[in-house]
């Protein structure tokens, strides 16, 4: 299994369109920093075939110490959720 990277993205991009390595980053940084002001402010972002990211409201419950099995308290918390698209399921479930 294979990671992809912020410099893999960066790279890609300068090999397609041609930009420079700096400017190949900033974008990326750009786009990723557009994704997450959005999801902080409560926005969901949509990416047509791809999918979307949600922020998800968890209420405080309780839990247990998977090690201890002992009672333990899970605090209320924001989570991002992502949904893929039909296409993209479509398109992984082929692979």
């Amino acid at each position: 299994m294979a990671t992809i990277t912020r410099s893999d993205f960066a790279n890609r991009l300068r090999e397609r369109f041609g930009v420079t390595t700096a400017d190949a980053f900033k974008l990326v940084d750009i786009i990723f920093e557009e994704i997450r002001e959005s999801l902080i402010h409560g926005e969901e972002v949509k990416f047509a075939g791809f999918g979307s990211f949600k922020i998800l409201e968890k209420n405080q419950r309780m839990g247990r110490n998977p090690k201890t099995g002992a009672p333990a308290i899970i605090s209320a918390r924001r989570v991002v959720s992502f949904r893929p698209s039909n296409e993209f399921r479509k398109r992984v479930a082929k692979k």
